[in-house]
């Protein structure tokens, strides 16, 4: 009988460890659901180079935000975050619709549009972008001439008036001054929740190891106190890249 009763006891004690990893499992990938970030896409047309940089109090944002093709565009998907709107997108413009046209068409199809995030720029450098009624605030964008930023739960506008300030006043190329528009967001507050990762995607045509492909430049920093310097430390390890950041 006391075997019994031990047998029992084992087994709701393994039951309730089980419920318990199930629970965690799966309180990650809701932690996962929502990339609460800040994003600059841009396209330089000079060099044919478009790219996107990103930033946030999230686990691995280089994993959900960033999309680019060279000749085509980049794409920044985030808030309750969508990833099929990046490839969805990039065909739709390789189909021959500009930004708008495809935001248009991107967000007229996805029922979960009140809380999205997008920015999106075509080959031609022409940008649009969606800010769900229901994203995190502070949230909201900032264009200018062949760039736009994004971003939500904010510090409030001054992260992305201080991307704008810092892309538009940047040197250098278009990876080194997305990363410069970067730093500048997180010095006005960036994410207001903290920091944890980042990301620097630039694609151009034959940009790829051995001409092969188009990542020009492709790194991530998935988990760091510091995501943005330690970007632009990995960064500088290739002489396609740079730059000198001035911390916070």
């Amino acid at each position: 009988m006391k075997l019994f009763i031990c047998g029992i006891t084992l087994l709701f004690i393994n039951l309730a460890f089980l419920i318990g990893s199930f629970d965690s499992q799966t309180k990650a990938a809701d932690d996962r659901s929502n990339c609460n970030t800040f994003s600059i896409v841009a396209f330089d047309p000079d060099t044919k180079e478009w790219g996107i940089a990103v930033a946030s109090k999230y686990l691995a944002v280089g994993s959900a935000v960033p999309w680019a093709k060279s000749g085509i565009g980049a794409v920044a998907t985030q808030s309750s975050v969508n990833v099929l709107l990046g490839n969805s997108a990039l065909e739709l413009m390789a189909k021959g619709k500009n930004a708008k046209e495809t935001l248009d068409e991107l967000m007229k199809s996805d029922e979960g549009r009140d809380i999205r995030q997008i920015g999106i720029i075509d080959k031609n450098g022409m940008t649009a972008n969606y800010t769900g009624t229901k994203c995190n605030p502070w949230a909201g964008a900032k264009v200018g001439k062949n760039y736009s930023c994004q971003g939500n739960l904010l510090a409030g506008p001054q992260v992305l008036d201080a991307m704008a300030k810092g892309f538009e006043e940047a040197k250098g190329s278009l990876g080194v001054r997305l990363l410069l528009s970067l730093a500048e967001g997180e010095k006005a507050g960036g994410d207001k929740r903290g920091k944890q990762s980042a990301a620097l995607l630039v694609v151009k045509p034959n940009g790829g190891p051995n001409a092969l492909g188009d990542r020009w430049l492709d790194f991530r920093v998935d988990d760091h106190p510091n995501p943005i310097d330690e970007l632009a430390r990995i960064a500088n390890l290739t002489n396609r890249f740079k730059a000198i950041l001035k911390s916070k």
